[in-house]
């Protein structure tokens, strides 16, 4: 499919691209301005400081979606089911299973994305390519869980374009229309390759120090 046919197909689903301002190492008193502004969607790393950050903030302030872009270790799940609306990083049996236990006691669920390895990296986390639709069959039916789509991040200092491609007709291909790919530094690829969610944090707030 060229990019203006993705694009407007894009259009003609009524798809869009959220910005996801990625707040790790950031004081709320720099985020503020933004939330002010009237931006909804920010992204953590970590469970321990965004307890810290955004516990009050978002109780203040229902609106705001908190997402959960960083590795998630079982033992941290009960804590991000209360405070975050999106799991980006879903990458193994064990955790969806976690996932779907804390949902249930609290009667909340979070919408996620599935974690692929696109690039079959050894040192990255991720379901692989060829798993993804039957690991997708089981978070959905035998662990209830509302997935919307999958999420990647390609190899460094590579063409992203030929991994943007194949993630977006991976996605399709589950039926899934949410699609979480692309920072900084690639967004732009991402969004034209059919991201609906896409992670910026440098060009938001600055370099972290």
């Amino acid at each position: 499919m060229s990019i203006e046919n993705e694009l407007k197909s894009r259009t003609e689903e009524g798809l869009k691209t959220n910005i996801i301002a990625v707040t790790k190492t950031f004081p709320v008193s720099e985020i503020k301005p933004l939330i002010d502004y009237g931006h909804l969607h920010y992204g953590e790393n970590k469970v321990q400081e965004a307890l810290e950050k955004w516990s009050d903030v978002k109780n203040n302030q229902k609106s705001l979606k908190l997402h959960m872009i960083g590795k998630l270790q079982t033992n941290k799940v009960k804590f991000v089911i209360p405070l975050f609306d999106y799991i980006h990083s879903l990458d193994n049996v064990k955790l969806a299973q976690k996932i779907s236990f804390e949902q249930k006691k609290l009667n909340k669920k979070l919408k996620i994305f599935i974690q692929v390895n696109i690039g079959d990296e050894k040192q990255k986390s991720g379901i692989n390519k060829k798993d993804v639709s039957s690991f997708y069959e089981k978070c959905s039916n035998e662990f209830d869980l509302d997935i919307i789509g999958l999420m990647c991040i390609p190899p460094a200092k590579t063409d992203m374009k030929n991994y943007f491609t194949e993630m977006n007709e991976l996605n399709k291909s589950i039926g899934l229309k949410e699609l979480s790919m692309g920072m900084s530094s690639d967004f732009l690829e991402a969004t034209i390759h059919g991201a609906t969610y896409i992670r910026i944090g440098s060009k938001i707030f600055g370099e972290r120090s």
